[in-house]
């Protein structure tokens, strides 16, 4: 008690300082002022870790049964939160879609960054984007990119500026590696190829040309993945792909994410 009574009479101002000069001061005080940040920082941590779970929930709600078909009751009902919970972190569905969004895409960046550093070449990287679809993918409802679509087109504006940036970069970078790497034929043009390759990502969740009934979006994306990487090889590329591919020549992090957009 004397503790706490001799640190809440210090002013703001040297408290302040301090604070700043703990390096130089003592571990039992610097332990104490550690302490005393974090039990006024405690509750604006449980808001954040509350908003953190809504975001998560609600991403796997939608990816197995769609946007649209998942209401802010089913997410409440889900989480065993109350509707009230909800509107205090996210005004109405629309928002919540939209940061949910932000968030994935972020984290996907940065996901597809780390496999990009940890491949040996341009083979090995497109060996490790094809496992990690296969599990985004593996449980994702296609309706999913056009309920962004349709219903929230704030949503589908950060997609597309993804789509069109960021992913649209990162295949032009490998397949100009690969092509420096003698994987991939060097007549290929880059940035024509690297289009068609995004149609096709978009074209598997179209359900008028492939509906959910009749194919599996993995395999379709799968097979599409293939016919594209195998477009793109020399026989030397070739040879290699086929052994990342059935040897497991690189053994394979898995990759899922605990919930994806």
């Amino acid at each position: 008690m004397q503790a706490f009574q001799s640190i809440d009479a210090i002013s703001s101002k040297k408290l302040q300082k301090k604070v700043c000069k703990t390096a130089t001061l003592s571990c039992k005080w610097r332990t104490f002022v550690i302490s005393k940040v974090s039990l006024v920082s405690h509750p604006i941590m449980e808001e954040q870790e509350t908003k953190n779970r809504i975001l998560a929930g609600a991403e796997a709600l939608f990816l197995k049964y769609g946007i649209r078909s998942v209401s802010m009751d089913d997410i409440a009902r889900q989480l065993a939160v109350s509707k009230k919970t909800l509107y205090q972190h996210f005004a109405d569905k629309d928002e919540l879609v939209t940061v949910m969004s932000q968030t994935h895409m972020a984290r996907e960046e940065h996901e597809y960054l780390e496999i990009t550093a940890a491949s040996e070449n341009a083979i090995d990287e497109l060996n490790k984007i094809s496992v990690r679809l296969r599990c985004d993918m593996e449980d994702m409802n296609p309706s999913l990119l056009f309920d962004l679509q349709k219903f929230h087109p704030k949503s589908w504006a950060l997609w597309l500026n993804h789509k069109n940036d960021f992913i649209m970069r990162s295949i032009v970078r490998n397949l100009k590696q690969g092509i420096d790497e003698g994987y991939f034929r060097p007549e290929i043009n880059p940035e024509v190829i690297a289009i068609s390759r995004l149609v096709l990502i978009e074209a598997a969740f179209d359900e008028q040309h492939f509906p959910k009934e009749k194919y599996n979006l993995v395999e379709v994306q799968s097979q599409f993945f293939d016919h594209f990487v195998y477009g793109l090889c020399t026989d030397k590329g070739r040879r290699l792909y086929q052994r990342y591919k059935y040897n497991s020549i690189t053994p394979i992090t898995n990759y899922k994410n605990e919930s994806v957009l």
